[in-house]
């Protein structure tokens, strides 16, 4: 059986983030292979070491983020090389150039292992530059040092590229997307009831997002575009984050109480059943790894609203799965929900059907796991040749 071993700084075990994510699900749906995943502990409440199907896994450090992201970063290979020793690894594999990807170089650095990094950056590119211009050096080595790189969206390829990856393998497969739980459908009633829960009038128009309320995701944008929008058009927000308090104030202030609802954080599963009983997603944001959250509301129904952003270009194109707006601008976001209102039943039919049909076909996680498996057996093949 082929080992793989794993770096990366959070755990994949609930919450988990979109990287830890993708990691659970494309390990699971690899039985033939063995993996062994490092991760920062920074939960007290977590054990040190945890298997969960074919992943084992070791958790580093004392339950103190601050500290175990670090740990991580210089002791973790060490723990590692343990293990190797014993029952070698065929691939190291870190997700993201962050703690775990300093890991990995200094694994790769003793053994020799084949290094994969992964590309799943949803921060702005200039504010991660930013954090590490002191260790910049250190920093590009973990690009340097991959034999493979994969990313998750063209726009996170090319930063690879840029930061000084010149491995044979590079590839761009994107995240997946529970398309089973997004799919899902409720009874008319069900949507009724989910619809008027929110406390809008029956005739509303609902534009709905699914957002750290953080200023990258431009949610302050879409509250301001409303005061330009008809009344009938209402927006529930679903996620907290440190502006929550902020956008409450903006909603008061802009006399939009009865027009805006804070839904807090919802579960992956009722957020399924919010999405079809909504109109349009709208996220405005000013960076993007991927967009998931955008992939999801294609998969569930409402029509998608994006900025051409990050990653958002690979799978948002105007007027044929989605719709287009200009990031920190309320007028562009009030120009595309109205072309949105003016369009017939038939030509709403037909953006949900292209923008489903996407979805199904290529952000799928048996698709995905595929490809990951093949960047596996690709790597782990030109090292014994």
């Amino acid at each position: 059986m082929k080992k793989i071993l794993i770096f990366s700084t959070d755990d994949f075990l609930p919450p988990a983030g979109g990287a830890e994510i993708a990691i659970s699900e494309i390990t699971k749906r690899l039985p033939e292979f063995e993996f062994d995943f490092f991760c920062a502990r920074i939960r007290k409440n977590t054990s040190v070491f945890e298997k969960v199907n074919n992943v084992n896994i070791y958790r580093i450090g004392l339950g103190i983020p601050k500290i175990d992201k670090y740990l991580l970063a210089f002791f973790g290979h060490r723990r590692a090389l343990k293990i190797h020793k014993k029952t070698p690894y065929n691939l190291v594999w870190a997700v993201m150039a962050s703690y775990g990807g300093f890991a990995a170089v200094r694994f790769k650095k003793k053994t020799g292992v084949p290094f994969l990094l992964t590309l799943q950056e949803g921060d702005p590119l200039e504010s991660i530059e930013r954090k590490v211009r002191f260790g910049s050096g250190y920093f590009k080595n973990i690009f340097v040092r991959a034999d493979g790189l994969q990313a998750i969206s063209n726009f996170l390829y090319d930063w690879g590229q840029k930061m000084g990856f010149a491995g044979k393998i590079a590839k761009v497969v994107p995240n997946g997307v529970d398309i089973a739980n997004f799919t899902r459908q409720f009874s008319q009633q069900e949507i009724l009831e989910t619809r008027n829960s929110f406390g809008f009038k029956k005739d509303a128009l609902i534009l709905v997002t699914a957002s750290r309320l953080e200023k990258k995701n431009g949610i302050g944008d879409v509250i301001a575009a409303l005061k330009i929008l008809p009344e009938k058009v209402c927006f529930a927000i679903c996620g907290f984050g440190s502006l929550e308090e902020q956008l409450k104030r903006q909603v008061k202030n802009l006399g939009l109480e009865n027009r805006v609802k804070f839904l807090g954080m919802v579960t992956h599963e009722s957020l399924s059943k919010i999405l079809k009983a909504c109109d349009v997603f709208i996220r405005p944001s000013l960076t993007e790894g991927l967009g998931s959250s955008f992939l999801e509301a294609m998969a569930a129904g409402p029509i998608v609203i994006g900025t051409m952003v990050g990653g958002i270009p690979d799978f948002l194109k105007e007027g044929i799965t989605g719709f287009v707006c200009r990031p920190e601008n309320s007028q562009s976001i009030a120009s595309a929900v109205t072309k949105i209102m003016s369009l017939n039943n038939l030509e709403l039919v037909r953006i949900r059907s292209y923008a489903l049909d996407l979805v199904k076909k290529e952000y799928n996680w048996d698709f995905v796991s595929k490809k990951m498996e093949d960047i596996f057996n690709q790597l782990i093949g030109a090292s014994v040749r």
